[in-house]
């Protein structure tokens, strides 16, 4: 993945680390967000008033994507839709385990929807209403509505901690602190394979269905929800086309990247198994191409134009594992 977005980062800090990765000073995925997000204590008053509160977005936050989350009122909602698209916002929102409110998003304007729908499965009448409606949805099943997490799943299952691609990038505290979870769950009490079948019919339909991790687990997190997603029948096409060309659609990037065409970004990743053989194959990088620099996918070593080691990174042989803090 060469391009990645935090959708409600919470704070600022997000749009310095965009800056140092834009001016070559940080090495990390052309990285997008959406600001902080945009909640009910906003009290929206009238047209104007969210006008003018996303007008502050556009002018200090640089950001054409926007996250709204339980902002109000449907009449405030709409206000807020309003204004974005006068503003040119691409706006997401969620809808908290409210099924109601999430069919209201799609109604009233919002480009996307956070976070599997809260009732499954879906029936007819709503897989064309949303497929119809423009509004993407991305299920995030490593954080599941209506049941057990997925990534609980694949805790149990793929060992992340002996991960050595995992350690080379990741500090043992942070992955100690988002692996050691201790939670078990029987295979027939998961959710998410049924959630993931709904969002295919979706995709079939012509709806649009993202690829989103929820940043529980960076690095394997983004393959885990395509494996997640697999488990309700897409096949591997419609899995790679989600994370790749709807990706880019859903946050208005398609112009630059999300398929290989002339004229758009260099941006490649090479495997070196074939994922349309079997998605879990998508793990299997052994370069990256940003911006038409190649690099070693399971170091980080530039070798094209130029080769450049990765720099040695703070926390390698730091903190080993058998430490007891």
């Amino acid at each position: 993945m060469t391009t990645a977005i935090d959708v409600q980062p919470s704070t600022i800090d997000v749009l310095i680390y965009e800056d140092l990765i834009d001016a070559g000073i940080m090495l990390g995925p052309r990285t997008l967000s959406t600001g902080p997000g945009i909640f009910s204590d906003n009290s929206f008053e009238s047209p104007a008033h969210a006008y003018a509160v996303l007008k502050r977005y556009r002018e200090h936050y640089r950001e054409h994507n926007l996250k709204a989350y339980i902002s109000g009122s449907r009449k405030q909602r709409q206000w807020l839709t309003e204004a974005a698209q006068k503003l040119k916002f691409m706006p997401t929102t969620e809808g908290a385990l409210d099924q109601m409110l999430t069919l209201t998003h799609m109604i009233d304007g919002f480009s996307g929807n956070e976070h599997n729908y809260s009732v499954f499965p879906l029936h007819e009448d709503v897989i064309r209403f949303a497929a119809k409606s423009g509004t993407a949805n991305t299920p995030t099943l490593l954080v599941t509505y209506g049941g057990p997490f997925a990534q609980n799943w694949f805790h149990s299952l793929e060992s992340p901690r002996d991960n050595a691609k995992l350690k080379r990038f990741t500090p043992q505290r942070e992955i100690d602190r988002t692996t050691r979870r201790g939670l078990w769950f029987a295979p027939d009490e998961y959710a998410h394979p049924r959630i993931a079948e709904s969002a295919a019919h979706i995709h079939r339909a012509g709806g649009r269905i993202g690829i989103g991790s929820h940043g529980e687990l960076q690095g394997l997190g983004y393959h885990w929800e395509m494996w997640a997603l697999a488990s309700g029948r897409w096949t591997p096409w419609e899995l790679l086309t989600a994370a790749t060309r709807h990706g880019a659609e859903i946050i208005g990037i398609q112009a630059d990247v999300g398929t290989v065409e002339s004229g758009k970004l260099a941006d490649l990743v090479v495997l070196a198994e074939n994922p349309l053989e079997n998605i879990r194959n998508t793990d299997s990088l052994t370069h990256i191409v940003k911006n038409g620099e190649v690099y070693d996918a399971n170091t980080l070593d530039r070798l094209l134009p130029e080769p450049k080691p990765l720099p040695a990174q703070w926390f390698w042989n730091q903190w080993p594992e058998d430490e007891d803090d």
